[in-house]
């Protein structure tokens, strides 16, 4: 283990958490970024800033250990001294512990590093250093997956890195509770939430989810994942370059390349 940085990077987050809020976001780990941590020679994986209570630390480290490898080692990491000692009853080592530590990953070399509802309280132009800094932290190999949800977990964007920066973009939703795809721009990734305007393709993209949603209104009465499914498979139709296929669709989401190319014509 590398030695500890002698002072965390960062600020205390607002520390709001709840049970499931991450279940969507570790699924998608499960499933997207199993194989790696199959491949690790140490399957050591970063909860950053896990908030006010260890709730969703306790809760990937259950799913990855059910989904990819029962030898995967959570540690949890806020930067408040508080909130470290009060997660210590939850904590079940080696499987599962926690420590002080930031965006220097107090020195651990991590397989993977979930960092969910961190950056979003910070400035936009500070977004690029906290990725570099992340990933220089990651063991070889390694991966970040970085974004944003509401309270309950219904709404989620997030960013998946690795090494040499930004690799996609994945929007998710809860489709049984989705008005509109517009809804996503409320909860995009911190580097995106305010490129929301005309002329930026992230803009592009959720109009064109927005209108194909509302050309499939013919299909709500088959139920919203029908709705969302036909939304999807328009916006491919036109050219936008997504990377999954109809089984993660049906889930909620949609991935695409980062950075995406520009939007079609």
């Amino acid at each position: 283990m590398a030695a500890r940085a002698s002072r965390p990077l960062g600020v205390v987050t607002r520390g709001t958490t709840g049970p499931n809020r991450l279940r969507r976001v570790d699924n998608w780990i499960v499933k997207t970024c199993g194989d790696a941590l199959r491949a690790a020679p140490d399957p050591l994986v970063v909860d950053l800033g896990y908030g006010a209570t260890p709730v969703t630390a306790v809760e990937l480290r259950a799913r990855l250990a059910a989904g990819v490898r029962a030898d995967v080692r959570v540690v949890g990491l806020e930067i408040d001294p508080v909130r470290v000692t009060d997660a210590q009853p939850a904590a079940e080592p080696p499987g599962l512990t926690f420590a002080r530590g930031g965006f220097e990953l107090a020195g651990l070399r991590p397989a993977l590093v979930r960092a969910f509802n961190v950056l979003r309280q910070y400035d936009e132009s500070e977004v690029a250093d906290a990725w570099a800094t992340l990933c220089a932290g990651l063991a070889p190999g390694g991966l970040l997956v970085e974004g944003t949800c509401d309270e309950l977990g219904r709404l989620a964007g997030w960013v998946l890195l690795d090494a040499n920066g930004p690799r996609s973009l994945t929007l998710a939703a809860r489709l049984a509770t989705l008005r509109s795809p517009a809804e996503l721009a409320e909860r995009l990734p911190k580097a995106l939430i305010h490129r929301n305007v005309p002329g930026e393709w992230i803009h592009d993209l959720i109009q064109a989810l927005d209108d194909a949603w509302r050309s499939a209104a013919g299909y709500a009465p088959f139920g919203p994942r029908q709705r969302w499914l036909h939304t999807v498979q328009t916006v491919h139709a036109q050219g936008w370059p997504l990377l999954d296929r109809p089984r993660r669709w049906r889930q909620g989401e949609l991935t695409l390349p980062w950075p995406t190319p520009e939007p079609p014509r």
